[in-house]
């Protein structure tokens, strides 16, 4: 392929590269000639593509289906306060493009699924995984392995995170390090359990680093290798890694050769709901205005509960309530509440199965008690 010559302007704009020995004006070349798609414009995303546009490579995709909400600008710094409520697809290119008009940035608006994904994939050099789910995770693993592109991961959670390159020609991929997912509701999402916000400040630059170099093919990557990074002490440590033979996706005989349902394998499709499952807030407040008493249980962590919370209420933390469900009476009705009514769907249809008839789940949690009841009420 002929490399493509810079203009005066990209000459200026990366002339720190120019004069690095590992890059170059050839190896600058390389990088306006290659392609990366980031997964998720989120805390990982966010500086992961601002480095990528930055360094001047020369077609960066993004794929995300959320919107901007305030609570993201507190560690997703694509985003800016003016963008909450618009599509991040659409917040991260507009910043993107300002900060490397000579960038091709494209922004995709759609949710990565199996069945879009080998198409959403397809003619990208590279993949950095910015993702927060497990589900996910395991989709863009088997997704850049079936087609052939390596990957960087990334993982955050509270002060702790993680970077490595898998799918790589030789290299292990996610799955020989975590064959099969966690037990459901094992490990808490970002929502739950919160992150520091420079974190992902740190990570999402390693991983932009690794694609750098993987790109340019200069120095050791971390293919083989899991870094691990502790915020609170600032000590990395790193873990050697082999590509597992016996890998269902990457091993010598894979059982795994096309995309599958992530959300079934991980455990976490959505109960079934049942009409009588779910109460509504509103009538959750017809009832207590109306001086009835059902057992209000919270199923959030302390730290949660100390936020906010719906006044009567008992806090049992999903994590402690099947060894304190002896603590609630099975004969009166029980309304379970978290966050946004995801963990109280899954800790009421536990707690049916255990023999308590008369429970249900507050539909939108707390969230939507401030936003529907009670507008006084903090939101996190």
């Amino acid at each position: 392929m002929k490399p493509s010559a810079l203009s005066p302007e990209e000459l200026s704009r990366y002339s720190r590269h120019l004069v690095l020995p590992h890059v170059g004006m050839a190896g600058q070349q390389r990088l306006k000639q290659s392609s990366v798609l980031v997964v998720g414009a989120g805390g990982l995303g966010s500086p992961a593509a601002l480095y990528l546009a930055a360094a001047g490579v020369g077609r960066v995709g993004i794929v995300d289906d959320d919107v901007v909400d305030a609570t993201n600008l507190q560690r997703q710094v694509l985003h800016g306060t003016a963008a909450v409520g618009t599509a991040k697809t659409e917040s991260a290119a507009a910043r993107l493009r300002d900060l490397n008009p000579h960038v091709e940035v494209v922004p995709i608006e759609d949710r990565l699924t199996s069945a879009n994904a080998l198409d959403v994939l397809s003619g990208w050099d590279l993949v950095v995984d910015g993702s927060d789910n497990f589900p996910t995770r395991y989709l863009v693993n088997d997704a850049c392995v079936l087609s052939g592109i390596p990957y960087v991961y990334g993982a955050i959670f509270r002060f702790d995170g993680q970077v490595s390159v898998f799918a790589a020609a030789g290299g292990p991929c996610y799955r020989c390090l975590f064959r099969d997912p966690p037990p459901p509701g094992l490990v808490p999402s970002c929502d739950q359990a919160g992150v520091l916000g420079a974190l992902p400040g740190v990570i999402g630059s390693l991983q932009a680093l690794e694609a750098i170099k993987l790109l340019l093919g200069a120095g050791d990557t971390l293919v083989g290798r899991l870094v691990l990074f502790d915020a609170l002490t600032a000590e990395f440590r790193e873990l050697s890694l082999q590509r597992d033979p016996t890998c269902p996706v990457c091993g010598d005989h894979p059982s795994v050769t096309g995309l599958i349902d992530y959300d079934h394998f991980c455990g976490t499709s959505a109960p079934t709901v049942t009409d009588d499952l779910e109460v509504s807030v509103e009538a959750l407040a017809a009832a207590l205005r109306a001086g009835e008493t059902p057992q209000v249980v919270d199923v959030r962590e302390p730290l949660e509960w100390q936020i906010c919370r719906i006044e009567p209420s008992v806090l049992i933390p999903l994590g402690a309530l099947e060894a304190r469900a002896s603590e609630l009476d099975s004969r009166r009705p029980i309304v379970v509440v978290c966050h946004t009514g995801v963990r109280s769907l899954r800790a009421a249809v536990a707690l049916r199965a255990a023999g308590f008839p008369q429970v249900r789940s507050l539909a939108g949690g707390v969230d939507a008690w401030a936003t529907r009841i009670d507008p006084t009420m903090p939101r996190y």
